[in-house]
């Protein structure tokens, strides 16, 4: 009960009220002095997360000179984005054509409206600006994609490394875009394209000023081939260590977050849209204990930790939208009312209301306990969430700051493929 009252009380003490965009000016202030600003969220289908990161996002973009946006999406579909916002690309008649390229499963969280309403601001901004500000998707599971995007780049151009990226190519053919087959057949049977992908990785790191002739095709190539390389890695390693292929995983956002920031240069700062289990430092909850890593620690250690500003988000309760099994439609659930015990239940407790919490040298230690953290993935049991959606978390060493929503409610996707319960 110590700590029941102390954090209620800490809390009310520290949080600052949150009505509207202007009221986070603290937080974006504190955030502004970063390299990479990670944006979280505790659902991959709550509209309010996606809403309050796409106004801190403009203020960081307008104000403080951020010049890219980073997400938790496959690289060939937010890459379309990416032309489309930098007028590169006038295939799309508008934002939402575009996001219609996310096409693989779970749609829903790249294309929503409000996502939309992010990517139209862009494109308009970047109207204005000499220097485009880009979005980049981090994710590893576009295997068969980013392969396709290589050949079509390597066809068009003549390129003398064709044959190289056919045979590649070839390989994955026989499991027909199962990455479940190729799985099992890569951990189980030993039959892989380890090689040929890895041979094609380094083939286009060597050669990558070869394909500088077009706007950031050096990159797309780059990055297309990393994907290939790394997902055969996290594919083959997915059947017999599920953490080791989570590591594989957020490792690579972080190589293609390096590859961004590369490409721009000195003066990048980036920032990360990705879920609350990605960018809250692994070492301050039981992942650390499990040997997982993410992108928030591994951020932290690469660079000084003044260079990495980290923001949770989290709700009381409200409605969501995920599915109760992997691939199929999603559906628009309620989210019950937090555990007793929970963080965000002593958030509630504290006082109702939107409220955002910053952690510094002087409060951190209040907010250090370990403590249950809701997190909800793209499948979701509302009803079992007791059992396993708090993630235990010592909140101010996870985040630098936290955002709390008293009630939330689901994404709004731009295809309707759902059932309401």
């Amino acid at each position: 009960m110590v700590l029941t009252k102390n954090l209620t009380e800490s809390i009310k003490k520290h949080a600052l009220p949150f009505q509207c965009p202007d009221d986070l000016y603290p937080l974006i202030h504190a955030a502004s002095h970063a390299k990479y600003v990670l944006l979280g969220e505790a659902s991959h289908g709550t509209s309010e997360y996606y809403k309050t990161r796409t106004e801190i996002t403009k203020k960081l973009i307008q104000e403080n000179n951020f010049n890219f946006i980073a997400v938790e999406g496959d690289w060939p579909s937010c890459y379309e984005v990416n032309r489309y916002v930098k007028g590169y690309d006038h295939t799309y008649k508008n934002g939402k054509e575009v996001l219609e390229a996310f096409n693989r499963w779970p749609t829903w969280m790249w294309s929503n409206e409000e996502v939309l309403e992010l990517i139209e601001w862009l494109k308009k901004y970047n109207e204005t600006q000499e220097v485009k500000v880009g979005f980049y998707g981090l994710d590893v599971y576009s295997l068969w994609e980013s392969m396709e995007a290589i050949i079509a780049y390597l066809e068009n151009t003549n390129s003398p490394h064709i044959e190289k990226a056919k045979k590649a190519f070839e390989c994955f053919e026989p499991f027909h875009r199962q990455a479940e087959q190729y799985a099992v057949s890569a951990a189980i049977y030993g039959e892989d394209c380890m090689n040929e992908v890895l041979d094609l990785l380094r083939t286009m790191t060597a050669n990558k000023k070869y394909y500088e002739n077009d706007t950031e095709a050096s990159l797309n190539l780059l990055v297309n081939s990393l994907v290939t390389a790394n997902a055969e890695f996290y594919y083959h390693t997915m059947i017999t260590n599920d953490n080791e292929s989570w590591n594989i995983r957020d490792r690579h956002m972080v190589q293609v977050l390096d590859h961004v920031s590369e490409y721009i240069g000195e003066s990048a700062k980036g920032i990360v849209w990705e879920h609350n289990t990605h960018i809250g430092d692994a070492r301050a909850t039981d992942m650390y204990s499990q040997g997982m890593v993410n992108i928030g620690q591994l951020t932290r250690e690469k660079y000084n930790i003044e260079s990495v500003f980290a923001v949770g988000f989290g709700s009381y309760k409200g409605t969501v939208i995920a599915s109760t099994k992997w691939g199929t439609p999603y559906e628009v659930m309620n989210v019950p009312e937090a555990t007793p015990g929970s963080f965000e239940y002593y958030l509630h407790q504290a006082s109702s209301g939107d409220k955002f919490l910053l952690f510094n040298e002087d409060n951190q230690h209040e907010f250090s306990e370990t403590i249950g953290h809701r997190a909800i993935g793209v499948v979701y049991h509302p009803e079992y969430e007791h059992m396993g959606n708090y993630v235990p978390s010592r909140i101010s060493q996870r985040y630098n700051a936290f955002i709390y929503h008293e009630t939330t409610e689901a994404l709004h996707p731009i295809t309707v493929n759902h059932v309401t319960v």
